[in-house]
């Protein structure tokens, strides 16, 4: 490599920046599709279903000299059960160790309970905070300067922004604004990777987003999945095989549906995602347990990577 050369590759390693957003709201504010549109590739499930992230899912984007590193947490809201506890701890750790806190609000429900308790807990977060207006499209323009004025007197914000996280719409902006404001230093991921998760772990998930997306009300959303085997075949195929834990045999039933419908439709649509996020064919292979009080079992969560409350 000649000196110019090397004195290219130096200033560029030295304009990089590298930072950690934490993108934190209430159940439902559109976290996942957000963060799957700044990094313009699906990382996170999204669902009807509220409460469907569970864990820190980081999803990666390149904005310039400048990686944006998105933890996408599990919702925050008044918490009634263990699994509920485990989850909003981890949203608020995460908020906490990042570099820049992205506060996401439904601007259709407004600044509810769930929303302002969560603008009161901000006090207690020292990094610098944005707010996120979503859903903006289906919200008057006047009732959106109120709720930003409202947000910000509630808390200090170093910019707002108006978004619609599902038509894309001001997501740029944000990309763009938080590349400017992320600390100076290496990156550290690959410039081409969009997910930290193991694709086993986003094989799950996207079996767990399939199985939300069919059976919606009717399933508690204390079901998980599994990936139990993994085998690359010598004719360039992959077979999966998972299992979907629930805690009651009433559920088993709902999930297997009349005569195995349901998931032979949930594995249809799993296997069809599956073949398309690894550009192979996928032979995918589901299995229902029932696994009671798995909500209570601490290795549970370590899978998870969430933190087992002890009450």
């Amino acid at each position: 490599m000649d000196d110019e050369a090397a004195g290219a590759q130096a200033s560029e390693a030295a304009d990089r920046r590298c930072g950690f957003i934490a993108l934190i709201g209430a159940p439902n504010a559109g976290k996942s599709t957000l963060i799957n549109a700044l990094v313009g590739s699906k990382v996170a499930i999204v669902t009807p279903k509220v409460q469907t992230t569970r864990t820190l899912l980081r999803g990666i984007a390149m904005e310039g000299p400048a990686q944006l590193v998105f933890l996408d947490t599990p919702g925050i809201f008044a918490p009634r059960r263990r699994l509920d506890r485990a989850m909003v701890t981890t949203a608020w750790s995460g908020a906490h160790d990042a570099d820049v806190v992205a506060v996401l609000i439904d601007a259709k429900s407004g600044l509810n309970d769930d929303a302002e308790a969560l603008l009161k807990k901000l006090e207690e977060v020292r990094q610098p905070k944005v707010l996120i207006l979503n859903k903006v499209d289906l919200v008057e323009k006047a009732k959106l300067l109120a709720q930003a004025q409202a947000a910000n007197d509630a808390a200090k914000f170093e910019a707002t922004f108006m978004i619609s996280a599902t038509k894309g719409d001001g997501v740029a902006d944000v990309r763009q604004w938080l590349a400017s404001h992320v600390p100076k230093g290496p990156w550290h991921y690959p410039e081409d990777e969009v997910s930290d998760a193991p694709v086993r772990q986003l094989a799950s998930e996207i079996t767990r987003e399939k199985l939300y997306l069919k059976l919606h009300q009717e399933l508690p959303y204390q079901s998980t999945v599994e990936t139990e085997s993994w085998t690359e075949r010598k004719d360039g195929s992959v077979r999966i095989e998972q299992t979907i834990y629930v805690e009651r045999d009433s559920q088993k039933k709902i999930v297997l549906g009349k005569g195995g419908q349901s998931i032979k439709a949930i594995g249809e649509a799993s296997r069809r995602e599956l073949a398309e996020l690894l550009e192979k064919k996928v032979h995918l292979f589901l299995f229902v347990k029932v696994r009671e009080g798995w909500g209570d079992d601490p290795e549970r969560y370590r899978q998870m990577g969430l933190e087992f409350p002890k009450e």
